[in-house]
């Protein structure tokens, strides 16, 4: 099944066509229940929060994620993982660097959050040399169950470790887009309130955002605060991330030693989208978000607002060419001492340009916090102009 990216296409969105305001309201309420009272749901479906629903239409008893027998993620669109080996052979790179960082421990940890059907850890295992394979620890975290013919030497979890048990890499690829958030809207007087929503997609407001999500809104997503200088504009959306916030600074805690390292579609305080980023895939096509586990649930990451102190941030094009992987073309005359070879060479540089391509996969946040001291900091350091992201 050919399936589309899900990278942030030119205009800071993605590959397929980027929702619209029209689409997140495909029957927007106009009459009772607007202003936030709470009138009974109508029969099809319970009114919840965008969190809750997404929750359930994810990870519930037949969710897109967790229903048995289901294609997984690669059914219905395409990550950096699925695009090429070249992916995995990069975390491979990265992950033998946190090892002589670390001393070349005699158990090395790596573990891969939101681990789909253990497509990475496959990879990485197969582009390791022996002596760091027979000393590594691969841990798959993933809420779907154990695919079959899994490498036996995975270990396959629902939850995390115990926080501070491991030394190593974590790495979480688009894990995070898919850790559920509430979506917030102002209504016609500016007030940001909770967008409820049922099953079949249907929204209205609900009532106002307060307390430490508004806090949060008005540290990271200040044009939809309450208090913000010149009054949101009606309609304006914000994702309320500080559930991602919280999950990423437990996934770190997970290691008492390394790198974890997030990968995702991000935006930052400077330029969050003004109507929310909140979308769905289904079979390799961007569809209208509708709660109901028919199709994936995404939004972009406010990877500034999860970061720590000491974190890193770069483009993916800038994390991979630091893990030597670029699109360059073989040189022609190649193809005339060894053919073979030279068409290689060229699916690999086809390859190499897709996952730093700037206006697709490149485009994407590398978010890299060491742990336990500064031995695996700037791992990834580099004075190249494309090297790391502005800073909000």
């Amino acid at each position: 099944m050919t399936t589309q990216g899900r990278g942030p296409a030119a205009n800071g969105h993605r590959h397929a066509r980027p929702a619209t305001a029209e689409d997140h309201h495909p029957a927007a309420p106009s009459g009772p229940g607007t202003d936030g009272t709470t009138e009974p749901a109508a029969a099809d479906g319970t009114w919840r929060g965008w969190r809750e629903a997404t929750e359930h239409a994810l990870y519930g008893p037949d969710g897109f994620y967790t229903r048995p027998g289901g294609p997984g993620p690669a059914g219905h669109f395409r990550t950096s993982v699925h695009a090429s080996p070249l992916y995995a052979g990069a975390v491979a790179t990265l992950l033998r660097r946190v090892d002589a960082a670390l001393g070349h421990p005699d158990e090395l940890a790596l573990v891969d959050v939101g681990a789909g059907r253990g497509e990475l850890l496959t990879g990485v295992l197969a582009a390791l040399p022996e002596d760091v394979r027979a000393r590594l620890r691969p841990y798959a975290v993933e809420r779907a169950a154990r695919p079959q013919g899994l490498d036996p030497r995975i270990t396959w979890r629902a939850e995390l470790p115990t926080p501070g048990s491991l030394a190593g890499l974590l790495f979480a690829n688009e894990w995070l887009d898919n850790v559920p958030v509430d979506v917030v809207e102002t209504d016609a007087d500016g007030v940001p309130r909770r967008v409820l929503v049922r099953a079949d997609g249907t929204e209205r407001l609900g009532p106002p955002v307060d307390g430490p999500d508004a806090e949060w809104l008005a540290r990271w997503w200040p044009p939809v605060a309450p208090e913000a200088d010149a009054g949101p504009a009606t309609g304006s959306r914000a994702e309320i991330g500080r559930p991602r916030d919280a999950a990423w600074a437990r996934a770190v805690r997970t290691l008492r030693a390394g790198l974890a390292v997030a990968v995702d579609y991000a935006h930052h305080r400077a330029d969050r989208p003004p109507f929310g980023t909140l979308t769905g895939f289904r079979e390799g096509r961007e569809v209208r978000p509708v709660p109901d586990g028919s199709c994936d649930l995404t939004a972009h990451v406010a990877l500034d607002a999860c970061a720590g102190p000491a974190a890193e941030r770069l483009t993916q094009r800038a994390a991979l060419h630091a893990l030597g992987v670029a699109g360059r073309r073989p040189p022609l005359s190649l193809a005339g001492t060894d053919p073979a070879g030279y068409l290689r060479a060229l699916g690999a540089a086809g390859d190499a340009a897709e996952l730093t391509d700037p206006a697709g996969l490149g485009g994407f946040g590398w978010l890299l916090e060491p742990v336990g001291g500064a031995a695996c900091a700037g791992l990834l350091t580099s004075d190249a102009p494309d090297r790391r992201h502005p800073t909000a």
